[in-house]
């Protein structure tokens, strides 16, 4: 007897990847060879290593690490969902396993092996794991040859009114950053777009081995068995950036996560949180010389990335501490509607808009060029879409709608039903 599980619609190893939020599954016998149902325990591998999972059926409440199923004789499936358990990530690839055990013979019938992948404070990764993302990185830029140049052509003073100033900040860039983190993951399946938080020092993120050391004219230096020693912009070579803080023991000159997650005021509301615009994330742009200073160069250095997840976790935070997923409430989001309504904001910046660059319009209110085309498509959720609007990056866990899933999660913001 055997048994087939499916994750996120697929049997094979390129969709068996989750986060905190759940994802759906599906169990079934093949060739069962048996008169009546079978009962089955879908469990955590045993000896217990790398990430670890929890399991529920469809529609229930509470998972479990460890769940009996009565799975039907005649091979149609039973509808599981399957998420990492909060605060076991993994950290590689396929470093865990679903097993499906038959109840009454201890028969293993299937093991699945899946990866608990979260974005994770850069500070804290592993060797391997520091190693995998700047690998992607550095094959994304391919030298300055490589699909990376869409990045920094985007996010120039020409496209900064898309992106800033306005609403849909916080939508935009968790939209940029996505869309980077898929094109990461195409590279390497096992990476995920980690975060510097800049509200604490970063004694590993500065370093030759990665984010680079700059010399006395800003230029990073690395070590010589990191790919980013070959990064290229504009036909450019190299990273300027000059931090103007001490790395390694302070902070850069910006809020604490406490001041920021208070931005929203008594009532919890997205038009105070906007103020992180300014302060943190100004703030940890600005406490360099170098690229990442400005909008128009920011994105040539890859700290960019690192800084913008930091802030978009800090959002995330937000929105779990207050229950901010609700699209018909403008304590999540405002202004609601579209550009042209009553009270709109700038086109781009409103619930309903589409946004710029993956729209692809061009002229008039927006800018001449789109590059980069639509957005990047997953294996695991077919959300944002091809067009997302602002209002498509906002559940990201699929909390109210788990259509709206976008597939990342971050190490320290958990999932809640709602």
């Amino acid at each position: 007897m055997d048994a087939r599980l499916t994750i996120n619609g697929g049997p094979n190893a390129s969709t068996a990847y989750v986060g905190w939020a759940p994802v759906p599954a599906q169990l079934s016998l093949v060739d069962p060879l048996s008169p009546g149902p079978v009962e089955v325990t879908v469990r955590n591998q045993e000896p217990q290593t790398g990430g670890r999972i929890v399991f529920a059926l469809a529609g229930s409440p509470s998972s479990e690490p460890a769940l009996p199923v009565t799975v039907p004789p005649d091979g149609s499936p039973v509808d599981l969902l399957i998420a990492g358990q909060f605060g076991s990530p993994s950290t590689a690839d396929g470093d865990t396993a679903v097993e499906v055990v038959r109840q009454a013979t201890g028969e293993l019938l299937v093991a699945t092996r899946l990866m608990v992948r979260v974005r994770k404070d850069a500070d804290t990764l592993t060797t391997a794991e520091r190693d995998r993302f700047l690998s992607a990185l550095a094959g994304l830029n391919d030298r300055g040859m490589g699909a990376y140049s869409d990045y920094p052509n985007i996010h120039t003073s020409a496209g900064s009114p898309e992106a800033h100033d306005n609403p849909g900040f916080l939508p935009w860039h968790r939209a940029f950053l996505l869309d980077l983190e898929r094109e990461l993951q195409a590279i390497d399946p096992s990476v995920s777009l980690h975060y510097w938080r800049f509200d604490e020092p970063g004694p590993n993120v500065f370093t030759r081995g990665f984010m680079g050391v700059p010399a006395a004219n800003g230029l990073l230096q690395f070590a010589a068995t990191n790919p980013l020693q070959f990064w290229a912009t504009a036909s450019l070579p190299g990273i300027v950036r000059r931090p103007l803080f001490n790395v390694a023991t302070e902070p850069a000159s910006v809020s604490d996560e406490a001041t920021t997650l208070a931005l929203g005021g008594s009532g919890h509301r997205y038009v105070g949180l906007r103020d992180m615009e300014g302060d943190p994330h100004g703030f940890a742009h600005t406490s360099f010389t170098g690229f990442i200073r400005s909008i128009g160069t920011a994105a040539n250095d890859p700290l960019f990335f690192m800084l913008h997840a930091n802030a978009d976790r800090l959002w995330a935070k937000w929105q779990w501490l207050h229950r901010r997923f609700d699209l018909t409430s403008a304590s999540t989001f405002t202004p609601l509607g579209a550009f042209g309504s009553p009270g709109a904001a700038r086109i781009g910046h409103n619930l309903d808009d589409t946004m710029w660059p993956w729209n692809q319009v061009v002229g008039g209110d927006r800018p001449a060029t789109a590059p980069g085309g639509n957005f990047p498509p997953s294996l695991l959720t077919a959300a944002p879409g091809p067009i997302p609007t602002v209002g498509a990056l906002i559940d990201y866990q699929g909390v109210r709608t788990p259509g709206s899933r976008l597939g990342f999660d971050y190490d320290d913001v958990p999932f809640e039903a709602s």
